[in-house]
């Protein structure tokens, strides 16, 4: 990564701090990002942008998140004079985490995949990640969050891979593992 790559990250990161810390997150938060740049795989500009970009805006009672994530980070991309390649591809990417469409490219694979890692994680990690959710979620009805969990959860579990890429292969057992005793728990 360059020296103007890495300006512009640094820089992401400071703008999407504060986003990361509002009341009501208890996963999407920073830490969340930072594990995403931890994880495995190459993480070129595009991808560490997106990962500071892709849960900008987080309301659990709206259904529109990605693309308002995307907006906000873009129009803060093209304000630093980033290209509008990069703006494009950092969207694209962001958009992706809405998993609800195949992915395209190779990038975006890698991406989705990392968002969805903490499903593989080990249990206590697992289990951490789904009670934070659960407080996230708080505004919901017990019978209503039961419901609508059990469809998130077995929308997962009747895909037929979880993970799309090599680097996260690996994580497709204990996914569905943990996936289901999130299941069992809501039953």
């Amino acid at each position: 990564m360059g020296t103007h790559e890495q300006a512009l990250l640094t820089a992401a990161e400071a703008f999407a701090g504060p986003f990361y810390a509002e009341p009501g997150r208890a996963y999407h938060t920073g830490a969340h990002v930072r594990a995403l740049l931890e994880g495995r795989g190459v993480w070129t500009p595009a991808l560490a942008l997106a990962a500071w970009g892709h849960d900008l805006i987080y309301d659990p009672r709206a259904a529109d998140n990605e693309v308002r994530s995307a907006d906000v980070f873009g129009a803060w991309l093209a304000a630093q004079g980033a290209s509008g390649e990069l703006q494009a591809e950092v969207r694209a990417l962001i958009l992706a985490t809405r998993h609800t469409v195949p992915v395209t490219t190779r990038a975006e694979a890698l991406f989705v995949d990392a968002d969805l890692s903490v499903l593989g994680a080990d249990p206590e990690a697992f289990d951490a990640y789904d009670r934070a959710i659960h407080v996230e979620y708080a505004h919901v009805p017990g019978d209503a969050y039961r419901a609508g969990g059990a469809a998130v959860l077995r929308g997962f579990l009747n895909r037929e891979r979880l993970y799309l890429t090599p680097e996260f292969a690996e994580l497709e057992g204990q996914a569905r593992v943990n996936l289901a005793r999130a299941l069992d728990r809501l039953s």
